[in-house]
This record gives structure tokens, sequence and C-alpha cells, in this order.
């Protein structure tokens, strides 16, 4: 919506980025479930695949059924999809039974994954899903995990990493209020400087000198660094809940409701309360075979037993569905208007 511009130099860097750390080669076959108008798609599937000299498989409109049946088919060696999507694929009747042996090079970003998912997918596909990070003014990836490599699991979030800083690409952690660099271990905003960083806004100096500054990029994402380099997204600014006083992030609840065997999708969201000043609200979707056998009551319950009393959610309601992007992320907006 605000026009990020992004350059041939951008999109050139991180293609090779792709290339290189994927390790793909010709003889790779690119799943290319991410829309083309996205920045996932314009980079991981249609730039890179133009670099590696590697087909793409396309689909009009992403089904998990759909997939599977072109993964097998055309031989799908590699992917960068929502979390959704593999999701949508984990819980498909047939999962296991379908020939999905050749996709061995999966990532996934634009959403927080929860551990117990990449833990599912693999036991039912054995397929490990690597974390990647970027936004469209970052050209895709800033970070990303190694080929072949595991993210590890932030001990005191839950956070599933990232991954590490890309070549060329400096990032730091900063304190929101002074602008200065934070300690190893110590939670601010996530800043970041590269080749493919973008040169603006089209049109739109002030948000421009707002998001850029210095030559870095202000992500407005809460993260922190381990002591390895390792990065951790501890979630957006905007969706920070503060309920009693407490800071509450919405990716840290749907991470405990991700580890109930009944539910296939969490978005978390706070609401306006009169006492706490925001509450917890949390809306599930649940796999099939559930659906009228697991109660919210339940699921409140479940996360009470797992959470700090402030942070668990006061209010779970059961839908078909979350709403989302046309890139599979949550629309934690339409969830918002529908908890007012």
């Amino acid at each position: 919506p605000k026009g990020a511009m992004n350059t041939h130099a951008n999109i050139v860097f991180n293609a090779t980025f792709y290339r290189d750390w994927m390790q793909l080669a010709n003889n790779d076959v690119v799943i290319g479930v991410a829309p083309f108008f996205h920045i996932t798609g314009l980079i991981a599937h249609i730039a890179v695949a133009a670099l590696a000299g590697m087909p793409i498989i396309m689909f009009y409109r992403f089904d998990p059924g759909e997939m599977l049946r072109l993964t097998e088919k055309w031989r799908g060696s590699f992917t960068v999809a929502s979390i959704t999507v593999f999701i949508a694929l984990m819980n498909f009747p047939d999962i296991k039974t379908r020939d999905i042996s050749s996709l061995k090079k999966v990532y996934s970003g634009g959403a927080p994954i929860s551990p117990a998912t990449v833990e599912n997918f693999q036991e039912i596909t054995g397929a490990y899903i690597h974390n990647v990070y970027g936004l469209t003014e970052t050209t895709s990836p800033s970070h990303a995990v190694p080929m072949g490599g595991r993210a590890p699991v932030d001990a005191d979030s839950g956070a599933l990493s990232v991954g590490l800083p890309i070549p060329n690409t400096v990032c730091r952690i900063i304190d929101v209020a002074t602008g200065q660099d934070l300690p190893v271990g110590e939670v601010g905003e996530l800043i970041t400087k590269g080749p493919q960083v973008v040169a603006g806004y089209w049109e739109k100096p002030q948000e421009t000198a707002n998001a850029i500054r210095n030559g870095y990029l202000y992500t407005g994402d809460v993260a922190k660094m381990d002591e390895e380099g390792w990065f951790y997204i501890v979630d957006r600014k905007k969706d920070m809940i503060i309920a009693s006083g407490y800071k509450v992030w919405p990716r840290e609840v749907e991470d405990v409701l991700y580890q109930h065997p009944a539910v296939r999708e969490a978005g978390v969201v706070g609401a306006p309360d009169p006492y706490r000043g925001e509450t917890v609200v949390a809306y599930v979707a649940l796999k099939s075979g559930y659906e009228g056998k697991v109660t919210s009551e339940e699921l409140i319950e479940f996360c009470k037993e797992r959470m700090a009393n402030y942070k668990y959610p006061r209010q779970i309601e059961i839908l078909d569905e979350l709403p989302k992007t046309p890139t599979g992320k949550f629309l934690r907006r339409e969830l918002r208007e529908r908890t007012r």
C-alpha cells in the first residue's frame, strides 16, 4: 500500500542469496505456492528460478490437495510459503499416503511459527520447515535458517528463531525510547541495513524518512538476539497487548494453543477491558474430527495450566476458519473488529 521501491539490485542480491543459501540448482523444482504479486513469490519463486534455471509449478489458487498432486507429479523440491500452507497440508486427510519425498528444501516466513507446528510437520512428512524472515522493504529475506540447520527456541519467550542475518546484512536491536543499542538477550526493535533494503516509498518522503534512517530500516518488529547471533521475533510492536499493566505478546499465547492436539489454527488479539485495560482473546479453528468435541472452556483451561495468570486467554471463540490475507497471513485486524 505504501509502494516500496524494490530496485533491480535489491532483487538480484536476494535472488542470489536464495540460490546459494538454499543450495538451489537447475535440477530443483520450485513449488510456486506464494502469490507472484507478493515479495515472497517475486523473489523466492520467479527471480530465483530465473537465476538458477529452475522450473516453477504454478497454481491458480492454493489448495492443499492440488499442491500435493502437483508436487508428486513434478517432483517439487523447494518452496517458501506461509505457515498456514503447511498447517493445511499437515491436516489434509490423505497426507500420509502421498509421495512428497522430493520436497526437501522447505522454508516459511511472513508470520510467527510455532515450534510444535514444525515438529508435527516433520513427523508427518519428513521435511523440516526452515524459518526465514523479511519484509517487502527488505525485498524478502534479511534473516534465514541455513539449509540443513535447525532453529533454536528462545527459552524465555518460546519463540522459534527466524535465523541468522544473511550475508552483507547488519542487524541491531535498539531501545524504542532512546534509540540506543541493547545488550545481547534484551528485547527491543529490530533495525536492518544491507543491499536488500529498499530505497524508500514511492512519492512518500515522510514515510520514507520515518522508516529508513541512516540506511537502517526500522522494521516495527520487537526482537532479541542470543549470544550465538540467532534472532527471535517476539511480535509486532502494534500487536502487543497490555493486560493489567503487563505486556502480553500474541505469538506466545498462540504457541501454547498450538500445543493442544485439537488446534489447527490460532490467532490472538487484545480486547478493551474496563478493569484490566486490555484482555487476551483467542480465535481457533479445530482439526478435522475435533469439531464439537472440544470446548472453549477446555482450551482456556489448557492455556491457564501452562501460562502466567495475566497471559492466558479469558475468551476463546471457535471458528471454521481464521480470516487470512491472499498470502496466508492471519488478519488480526478482522479479529480485532470481531472482538469489538
